[in-house]
């Protein structure tokens, strides 16, 4: 075990003694990572976006409590208060609001269009809050081909050079540049993949929650614009 440490250590530094010359910068990156791994790295940023994007989005239009806000229209309904109704509602630019005020607002012309309005919206909601959500499964795909591409080119790089090249120093220093080319590939395109399949889980959990709250939200809503309010 000591001895073939020792061994990839001398590999290490005859490699680094061989060319102290090579390129460094983005320029250097690119000869020793190849294009898939910028490739991945551009996937990155995409991926970090669009999450961020979601849960942003998630937190910041759907943080009105549906239950509270339920009950606050309610009382004012049941009051015939339609009017303090509406301007509740007109508080804030979000979703669940715009359901209520699109109930609200049709009240007057009879159940139909209470129930025409508020379905309206909903179907609405349910593009805003998926959006993007499913390109993160793609993201995953694309970034393990990509990741898988870097790998199979950098061996092939590698034992192509290997042919052409007699000195044993050099070749073992061929060998683990094209090893070390194909694991960061790997690597990088695994843990693009990871952080999307887990990011999909939970920002996908979190929409299944809001739509099904919404949905259960917009009936009660429908039901308190419709039978509940003759009965008040």
């Amino acid at each position: 075990m000591q001895s073939a440490l020792v061994q990839l250590l001398l590999m290490a530094q005859q490699a680094g003694g061989d060319h102290p010359q090579e390129a460094v910068g983005l320029a250097g990156l690119y000869e020793k990572l190849g294009w898939p791994f910028f490739v991945n790295i551009f996937i990155s940023i995409v991926v970090l976006a669009t999450i961020t994007e979601r849960v942003i989005f998630l937190l910041s239009k759907f943080r009105v409590n549906s239950k509270e806000l339920l009950a606050q229209v309610r009382k004012l309904v049941q009051a015939n208060n339609i009017d303090r109704a509406i301007k509740l509602c007109e508080a804030d630019d979000v979703p669940i609001l715009r359901v209520f005020r699109a109930g609200l607002m049709q009240v007057n012309r009879g159940e139909e269009a209470v129930v025409v309005a508020i379905e309206e919206q909903v179907m609405d909601i349910e593009p805003q809050v998926q959006k993007r959500i499913g390109a993160l499964w793609s993201l995953a795909n694309i970034a393990t081909l990509i990741g898988l591409l870097g790998t199979i080119l950098g061996l092939i790089h590698t034992f192509s050079a290997l042919d052409r090249v007699a000195d044993p120093g050099r070749r073992q220093q061929l060998l683990a540049r094209g090893i070390s080319e194909a694991m960061n590939n790997t690597a990088l395109g695994l843990g693009i993949a990871v952080t999307c399949m887990v990011a999909h889980l939970l920002i996908n959990g979190q929409a299944k929650k809001i739509l099904a709250d919404v949905e259960l939200t917009s009936s009660k809503l429908t039901n308190l614009l419709t039978t509940g309010r003759s009965q008040g």
